[in-house]
């Protein structure tokens, strides 16, 4: 499931690897950013962890639209990490990944695959509230194997194309194809230049597993009505949701606390994982965010 975070008039919260507040207000953000002293970064630095490309009428045609009514009660605030502690893809966002008593920890690297990253985390965090089922599903198997049908891979591609995939074509496990970057980079300077995107390998990388056997698939592909409630009742309702917003050059420096877009041109939009709200003790309501850059790019996740 993809929406989008484009037009709406809330405050966002993001919890990257780790928790960052980001303020979205639609005109006039009103959070605050940790230096705005800091220098600006040039967008060749760090637009390459960016990647979502705008879709077209056409990209969008036969996907359902689902809205909430009003009435529908929620609570003031929620985290999909308390309130499914069972599943702990939530709590990790790819971060960590247990497999053979190993730590792996995975992020974008050099690779713009935000859209592949939000999808499959969305869809792993599903796998275990829906069918009580733990698994990390393969960004790699999506960003390598998918096509053009999700756009360019590591040079930006479509979200809502990615849950098609996952319909179609299904997604097979981290575990037997783990993503291609295990390196990663310094955020955001040393996040260039961007990689080409992988091959699909279309078989596991252990040879007692089967690429068929690993696939999981996902029942549909809907959209959320832009408004505030209903994006809530939906995460309340089924978890996690993937969303786009837009990022500013000032986006770059944020590091803690809450970020307010005070200088700096528009740059590209982004994805990302939504597994909360809540409001700070300022009053500010905001989203739960969880960003696959790197460690150094918020704080970490209580």
């Amino acid at each position: 499931m993809a929406i989008t975070l484009k037009s709406l008039v809330t405050p966002f919260l993001l919890c990257a690897f780790f928790i960052l507040i980001l303020q979205v207000a639609a005109e006039n953000p009103i959070s605050e950013a940790e230096d705005e002293s800091a220098p600006i970064l040039q967008v060749s630095q760090f637009k390459g962890l960016l990647g979502v490309l705008p879709e077209t009428k056409g990209d969008l045609e036969g996907i359902p639209i689902l809205t909430y009514p009003k009435p529908t009660p929620l609570p003031k605030e929620f985290d999909a990490r308390k309130a499914w502690p069972q599943c702990r893809t939530i709590g990790d966002i790819r971060g960590r990944l247990w497999w053979s008593f190993n730590l792996i920890n995975i992020f974008q690297g050099r690779c713009g695959s935000c859209w592949a990253f939000g999808a499959v985390e969305a869809l792993s965090d599903r796998f275990c509230i829906h069918y009580n089922l733990s698994v990390s599903l393969s960004t790699n198997d999506v960003l390598s194997c998918c096509g053009s049908f999700c756009g360019k891979g590591c040079n930006d591609g479509y979200p809502i194309a990615a849950w098609r995939y996952f319909q179609r074509r299904g997604v097979v496990t981290e575990e037997c194809d783990p993503y291609f970057d295990q390196i990663g980079c310094t955020h955001p300077e040393g996040c260039k230049p961007v990689y080409r995107t992988p091959r699909c390998r279309g078989k596991c990388v252990h040879e007692d597993q089967s690429w068929a056997k690993s696939k999981h698939y996902g029942v549909n592909a809907y959209r959320i009505t832009r408004n505030t409630h209903s994006i809530m009742a939906e995460i309340y309702k089924n978890g996690p949701v993937q969303v786009s917003f837009t990022v500013f050059q000032d986006f770059a420096h944020y590091k803690s606390g809450v970020y307010r877009h005070i200088t700096g041109r528009r740059v590209e939009a982004h994805s990302v994982k939504v597994i909360g709200w809540g409001t700070s003790v300022q009053g500010v309501n905001y989203w739960l965010v969880a960003n696959s850059w790197n460690r150094d790019s918020g704080d970490v996740c209580p």
